[in-house]
């Protein structure tokens, strides 16, 4: 049985652990050729050698920094030079600020405008043309439940809030967009997720605990929960989908 990405060229961002890196493994399982770039060097060269360990197809950009426009731009046009043409693009890269509003500097609410919305857009900006050269094609964009919801076990977060509430917001217009040229554009918005950047959690007290009162689901979130999502909001099996923003998140949101 074919894969369910066979024949794709898929790019993903940050794909040096966690979520990307389980999103790089199961695109390549299915088929696809997998495009990843980070700014972690040793964790992207590893996840290609996984990925090419396993079978799969994968290359990799790093150091890249997506917060670089011509950066981003050159790393859109290489992918889509060599493959002839790309049909799937995973916005997963981010990097959130927790601060309150007391004590948030400047710099600190401009970078994480720059990590978590200017990088999407980017992203977008430079691959928009090959996906609606290549007909059918899928942008899949990285939410997060905080764009939905507020979280009071877990203060700090109104600038994620806003960058988040962002990209549903960007995913819906650039739906709406796309129609006519064929690409699909949807968001996946992620709750308590376990990857190097939330294994600090472990390590604090009560901190997972506290988040699991409020989930029906009663653990955390893998990364492969969320790669699992974002292949099927990639793959055909979503032909009729747009606009929307998956939850994936334990049933935090409904409780």
């Amino acid at each position: 049985m074919a894969g369910r990405l066979q024949g794709k060229v898929a790019l993903i961002t940050g794909t040096g652990g966690g979520q990307g890196r389980a999103a790089a493994q199961l695109f390549a399982a299915e088929g696809a050729t997998v495009v990843g770039c980070d700014l972690k060097v040793e964790g992207a060269e590893e996840t290609v050698q996984m990925v090419r360990d396993a079978g799969g197809t994968m290359t990799s950009a790093q150091p890249l920094d997506l917060g670089k426009y011509e950066d981003v731009k050159e790393w859109v046009d290489s992918a889509a030079s060599e493959h002839g043409g790309i049909d799937i693009l995973y916005n997963n890269a981010a990097g959130a600020v927790f601060n309150s509003i007391k004590k948030m500097s400047e710099e600190e609410w401009h970078r994480i405008l720059r990590n978590e919305l200017d990088l999407v857009f980017y992203a977008c900006r430079a691959a928009w043309p090959h996906l609606a050269a290549g007909g059918p094609s899928a942008i899949v964009n990285t939410a997060s439940m905080q764009g939905i919801i507020s979280i009071r076990s877990a203060p700090g977060g109104f600038a994620h809030a806003a960058t988040k509430h962002g990209v549903i917001g960007m995913t819906r217009e650039l739906a709406s967009e796309g129609g006519p040229d064929g690409i699909r554009v949807n968001s996946i918005s992620p709750g308590l997720i376990i990857t190097p950047a939330t294994e600090w959690m472990k390590d604090l007290p009560g901190a997972i605990e506290s988040c699991l009162e409020h989930q029906i689901i009663q653990r955390a979130g893998e990364p492969e929960d969320i790669a699992r999502a974002a292949l099927f909001l990639a793959s055909d099996e979503a032909a009729f989908i747009t606009g929307e923003n998956l939850v994936v998140d334990g049933g935090f949101t409904v409780v």
